[in-house]
């Protein structure tokens, strides 16, 4: 698994295109002046640090956040500050591209361990006593 530190060695932060807008978060009268909102595009097929792999990985992963253009889009509205919603989206950013990329190692399958075994076959005897005692009693004298 890639770590945060080496993908943002992958992916610079000057292939991050950022916009402000205003937000509709905390902030009161604020709200209606300052642009707050950071909306992040990072365009996957121009990014020379992924190799086609991972831009192909990138793309099933978070094809919900992928416009048609093709393009990476996350918005920060949380703060009231542009700077700490910006830092935010990167760091949102940067967490995304890493759990996309992540593959799960293949489970390799085990065999049952003696003891297991021992245990199951235990278990089913006992099983088997208890279901064949429910049963009608036979009498070897009863002609029926």
């Amino acid at each position: 698994m890639e770590k945060i530190s080496e993908i943002r060695e992958k992916i610079p932060e000057k292939e991050l295109i950022f916009s402000a807008t205003r937000s509709s978060g905390p902030g009161g009268q604020n709200v209606n002046k300052v642009s707050s909102r950071i909306e992040l595009r990072f365009r996957i097929d121009e990014s020379k640090g992924l190799t086609p792999d991972e831009k192909r990985r990138i793309k099933d992963k978070l094809r919900n956040r992928i416009n048609i253009e093709g393009e990476l889009i996350i918005v920060c509205q949380v703060e009231r500050s542009q700077l700490k919603n910006r830092e935010k989206a990167i760091e949102k950013f940067y967490n995304l591209v890493e759990k996309s990329l992540f593959i799960k190692p293949p489970r390799f399958s085990t065999k049952p361990t003696i003891a297991s075994r021992k245990e199951r076959l235990d278990s089913k005897k006992k099983r088997s006593v208890i279901k064949q005692s429910r049963g009608r009693l036979r009498n070897d004298s009863d002609p029926n």
